[in-house]
């Protein structure tokens, strides 16, 4: 008999989404559908608002990764002022940029990915989860807590706070680094790297043990999309943005300023999460994956001499062709994660970054403005039009989730019909659907820009299964 099954909430992910696994009377997955049920709001509500407030407004869209809007805000007001920041001040939102990565890249590989991977997907939730890994493997998880409280430190360090910092404005920043703060952070970088590396050898064992899992664990061919270097190499904070296909043939290289030439979003009745797309292949020919795995395909090299000795391995998994399974995503992350510890290093032996020449002020100078950079998860776009006196009359938001829409919906689809048999349908099947997901570390707050209290349903039912009450908040 045709059954839906729904996964909800999906688990070990920032927001509130989840699965609906539609299967026939032979009991085959026909479909399967990714749903974001977070309410979209953040753009609208900014109207009105003058334009330099919002550094600090649209860090509030997330917790987890307040910095990346932060400062691609701040890069769209320096654009609105016509200015270019001082070198030391874009030196330091890129260190700050570095610390964000750190954190998130080690949280999401080690304590959200880390109990489906080394645990293993039909391990007993129960122990599936961030305790269990400790009770697996104490000294692994104590370094991974450590890689996350030393990239939030250079938050902190910098911004005043872990979360939701105050630093970066239009035209700099808005205090300088002391040399104190530099070399508390200093000190710890030695062993940060190889707490990195330590987490790499552990993944890279893991791949060599379960290579039938990555060869068929949502591989699909895609297009990728990431910010590089003028030498192709992957950059976070400020570049050029690469679109190559599925063959790595470049489609396009642009200024990210550019976007509305290049990218469309296209709307679905199932979800509140638009969905990307480059315009001139079309819907969905057009689509294309961001993040680590799309950085990594779409470069050529790693600016550090760790993160490149990596990325040449990473590339010999597909003799050099883009690599297209899900699951490479975790491996892609740790490379990048240790670039940005080697980077955070460069940074902080720069002879500029103690400069207190960070700020250039300047009347509004342009009607728009756009920033971009590229977010822990993908790149990330902040768009602001504004009237003659610094209002904002519209305000638009590609984040780097809906960026990869499509392809989450893809391998969500792509597990389901691999792993559950509607017969026998397991919790560790409905799981894999999940580590789809977490895959790409998705942030559904900051996709949809969500407002407001956190969604919550409880359902009251009595002995025979019969409801007797339902109270809800923010449904």
């Amino acid at each position: 008999m045709a059954q839906k099954i729904v996964i909800e909430p999906v688990t070990r992910i920032e927001g509130h989404a989840k699965v609906a696994v539609y299967i026939n009377d032979s009991g085959t997955v026909e479909r399967a559908l990714l749903q974001v049920n977070e309410f979209r709001g953040f753009e609208k509500f900014c109207e009105g608002r003058l334009f330099f407030e919002m550094p600090q407004i649209t860090e509030r869209i997330c917790g987890i990764c307040p910095v990346s809007h932060h400062l691609a805000s701040a890069k769209a007001c320096d654009a609105i002022l016509g200015v270019e920041p001082p070198r030391p001040a874009s030196l330091l939102r890129e260190l700050m940029h570095m610390g964000q990565v750190i954190q998130s890249h080690s949280m999401q590989v080690f304590e959200l990915a880390g109990p489906d991977l080394l645990l293993g997907f039909d391990a007993d939730p129960a122990v599936r989860n961030v305790v269990g890994l400790y009770q697996a493997n104490p000294d692994l998880t104590v370094k991974a807590i450590s890689l996350r409280k030393f990239g939030q430190e250079i938050i902190a360090r910098l911004g005043g706070r872990r979360v939701h910092p105050n630093f970066a404005v239009p035209g700099g920043v808005n205090s300088a680094l002391t040399p104190q703060d530099r070399d508390a952070i200093l000190a710890n970088v030695e062993t940060m790297m190889s707490y990195v590396q330590d987490g790499i050898a552990v993944i890279k064992s893991w791949m060599e043990a379960h290579q039938s899992e990555l060869e068929k664990f949502a591989v699909f061919s895609s297009g990728y999309l990431g910010m590089v270097s003028p030498d192709n190499a992957v950059e976070l904070y400020d570049g050029e943005l690469r679109l190559v296909d599925a063959q790595r043939r470049q489609l396009e290289r642009f200024n990210g300023k550019d976007y509305l030439m290049y990218i469309s979003e296209r709307v679905e009745p199932w979800t509140y999460l638009k969905f990307p797309y480059y315009k001139k292949l079309g819907w969905p020919a057009g689509t294309y994956r961001v993040g680590p795995l799309g950085r990594l395909n779409t470069a050529d090299k790693m600016a550090t001499p760790l993160a490149q000795k990596e990325y040449e391995t990473f590339q010999q998994l597909r003799n050099g062709q883009v690599v297209e399974g899900t699951l490479y995503y975790h491996y892609a992350r740790l490379i990048e994660d240790l670039y940005a510890v080697e980077r955070t290093r460069e940074l902080l032996e720069d002879p500029d970054i103690l400069s207190t020449d960070i700020l250039q002020t300047g009347p509004v100078t342009n009607r728009e403005g756009v920033g971009v950079i590229e977010a822990p998860r993908g790149t990330l776009w902040h768009h602001y039009w504004v009237n003659e006196n610094g209002q904002l009359e519209r305000v638009n938001l590609i984040v780097a989730t809906g960026n990869n829409n499509y392809a989450m919906t893809r391998a969500v689809d792509s597990v389901a019909k691999t792993y559950v048999d509607g017969k026998n349908v397991t919790e560790g099947a409905l799981n894999r659907i999940e580590a789809a997901i977490r895959a790409y570390d998705p942030c559904l707050s900051c996709s949809t820009h969500a407002v407001g209290q956190m969604p919550l349903e409880v359902v009251v039912y009595d002995g025979h299964g019969n409801e007797v009450n339902r109270i809800s908040r923010g449904v």
